[in-house]
């Protein structure tokens, strides 16, 4: 029986295979992100109660956060694949690797901009070349670096090749943002969320904050599944013209 589980599991290795189940899995995600979206924003918004330091400013964090969290998150994600794409010559990982990008750049592009919104009333700059930041500016050059070398490679299997190992060598920087706080001296807050220790906020400001990355979440699945069915039509389509 585990033998025949794992078979069928497998089977979905295979962008034929992969492209229906995808189908089926987007509308579900599309429909729970916009619902834990909307009432993550709701509790941001409307719920949590002002900050006594920083005012009504500190709301952005409820989009700010999850999507730092998902710039991160989403490039080891696509590290992960671009090495499954090497290792094994997985097409479907390739193509899933491809598909992460556009989303992870979003969202460091979020992460920085709700940032330098935040930054201006709290520092009184838009921006400052504090070790953080500059290192989550890397993470976007990164990801445009990505697909702008997806884009301009013809050869379709040198391309994937060639961007999977700038995503691999583009990980080191992952760990340099999230403990850039601790090792420099650094204008930037420390985590507020810790998996080893309390959260340093009301429970009703968590809430929000878990509410609005799990809807970021699948919100990247819905979407990034969409990306590689395209992509899959795509190169399928280029192969027949041959």
């Amino acid at each position: 029986m585990e033998k025949k589980i794992s078979i069928n599991w497998f089977k979905y290795a295979s962008p034929k295979t992969f492209y229906p189940l995808a189908g089926k899995i987007i509308p579900w995600c599309a429909i729970g992100a916009a619902i834990l979206i909307a009432y993550g924003l709701y509790i941001g918004l409307i719920i949590a109660p002002t900050d006594f330091q920083q005012g009504e400013g500190y709301r952005i964090i409820f989009v700010h956060v999850p999507a730092a969290w998902f710039s991160m998150f989403l490039y080891l994600i696509m590290a992960f694949y671009a090495a499954m794409g090497l290792v094994f010559n997985a097409k479907l990982s390739y193509m899933m690797a491809t598909a992460i990008a556009p989303t992870g750049a979003m969202f460091t592009f979020v992460a920085l901009v709700t940032g330098s919104l935040w930054g201006k009333p709290m520092w009184g700059a838009w921006w400052v070349w504090d070790a953080r930041l500059t290192s989550e500016l890397i993470l976007l050059f990164l990801y445009v670096g990505y697909f702008s070398l997806q884009a301009a490679i013809d050869d379709k299997n040198r391309a994937d090749k060639a961007s999977a190992v700038l995503a691999l060598v583009g990980a080191i920087n992952v760990p340099i943002i999230y403990f850039s706080v601790k090792w420099w001296n650094t204008l930037h807050q420390g985590s507020s969320v810790s998996l080893t220790k309390a959260p340093a906020m009301a429970a009703i400001m968590l809430q929000g904050m878990m509410v609005m990355a799990i809807g970021f979440w699948l919100y990247s699945v819905a979407v990034i599944l969409m990306r590689v069915r395209c992509e899959i039509l795509e190169r399928d389509s280029k192969l027949k013209m041959f």
